[in-house]
């Protein structure tokens, strides 16, 4: 579970963000925005992030606070997952990213995968939906809902992507080390859950 300071800060964000979107008052267009502050005060306090940073990454937004909406793809060749190695990090991560605008679930999802690894895949199956406060990721100032979509290759061939420096597959028994904020061993783990028993149920939270 998420620390509870990052929860507290999260909602007063939340609160601020509707209030600035749809109060007319002027005095309360001021205290909604004291609230926001809060909020960006809190996680500066208690992270190693930069105020100013945090104010323009999480405090920025406009209109109803939602949450965002990360889709991954898992891809299994041979009884092993794909996974590529992140830039950013050098960790490893199934392809994905966050939902793009005008683009289905399965679009994503297959676009990602071309992007990250080079291989053309077709979407197949939703194995899941799960909340980042319910599992094992770092902190992060969003609330995000992460979607993992079960594809099957049907061409391509391995190549790096702009954001990715490496491209392989694992056996669940030799993962590589993970890259957190995207999926958990956990989540992996649910993911070949589904590659030996394809009836089982989509997970949800």
């Amino acid at each position: 579970m998420e620390p509870k300071w990052l929860d507290w800060a999260k909602q007063l964000q939340s609160i601020a963000q509707a209030g600035l979107t749809y109060s007319k008052d002027v005095y309360d267009l001021e205290r909604f925005e004291l609230i926001r502050n809060i909020s960006v005060d809190i996680l500066a306090h208690c992270s190693n992030m930069e105020r100013q940073v945090i104010k323009d990454l999480f405090a920025s937004d406009k209109g109803y606070a939602t949450p965002k909406v990360d889709i991954r793809a898992v891809v299994f060749k041979d009884e092993k997952i794909l996974m590529v190695q992140e830039n950013s990090d050098g960790n490893w991560a199934l392809p994905g990213g966050w939902a793009d605008i005008g683009l289905t679930l399965s679009e994503v999802a297959v676009k990602e995968v071309k992007e990250e690894s080079g291989f053309d895949v077709k979407a197949i199956k939703l194995l899941a939906i799960t909340d980042n406060k319910c599992h094992p990721h770092p902190p992060s100032a969003f609330h995000i809902y992460k979607i993992f979509i079960l594809c099957e290759i049907v061409g391509g061939k391995p190549s790096k992507g702009v954001e990715t420096s490496e491209v392989k597959f694992f056996a669940e028994n030799e993962l590589p080390t993970l890259s957190t904020p995207r999926n958990t061993k956990s989540q992996i783990e649910m993911a070949f859950q589904y590659l030996k028993n394809p009836l089982e149920t989509v997970y949800f939270d």
